[in-house]
């Protein structure tokens, strides 16, 4: 029962140290990187040249261009012009010229092996080990991060179909404080 006793104590002075080193020596965010990280879509798919969402706010707040982000599109320069006072620029010319694109997996070649899925930093693909695996097409950005890893060469990148009308998205009001969740 001692032992018991020992380990619970040793347990509660050890949270109580974390804890206190936690608070102590917290590192503070920067408040303009987490407002622009908010905007942006989260995609993580390095189609701006940088390996996150993440990282692209940071060097937007540093002054990198705002215009890099295919999957935040229009929408998403606008968001960041208005948020930073910048001008709208029109999408990078890399990412203006290439059409949207959506991952299209052959599935009668499709072996299971769940490394296109690992991949996918949007979970847009879906299925089981040993199972054929199928592409969410809502979910795509056609950011080909599961290319590389599919030993049988059975994903293809098909042009996305353009729909004939869709809602429109909320427009981003700088006036709104974004509440960030920790």
């Amino acid at each position: 029962m001692s032992g018991v006793f020992a380990l619970v104590l040793l347990g509660l002075v050890f949270g109580a140290l974390l804890g206190y080193a936690a608070i102590r020596y917290r590192i503070e965010g920067n408040p303009l990187v987490d407002q622009i990280n908010a905007v942006l879509p989260q995609t993580q798919c390095g189609q701006c040249g940088y390996p996150g969402c993440k990282p692209y706010a940071q060097a937007i707040a540093n002054g990198d261009a705002i215009n890099k982000c295919p999957p935040g599109g229009d929408a998403g320069i606008k968001a960041l012009a208005t948020l930073l006072g910048k001008e709208i620029t029109p999408l990078a010319d890399e990412a203006a010229v290439k059409p949207k694109l959506l991952a299209f997996i052959r599935e009668a070649e499709c072996i299971g092996c769940t490394k296109c899925i690992q991949a996918c930093p949007v979970d847009a693909i879906v299925g089981a080990p040993k199972l054929m695996h199928t592409v969410i097409a809502a979910e795509c950005t056609g950011c080909e991060l599961c290319l590389p890893p599919c030993p049988v060469d059975c994903i293809d990148l098909i042009p996305a179909p353009t729909p004939a009308w869709q809602w429109p998205k909320p427009a981003f009001d700088p006036r709104i404080p974004i509440r960030l969740v920790h």
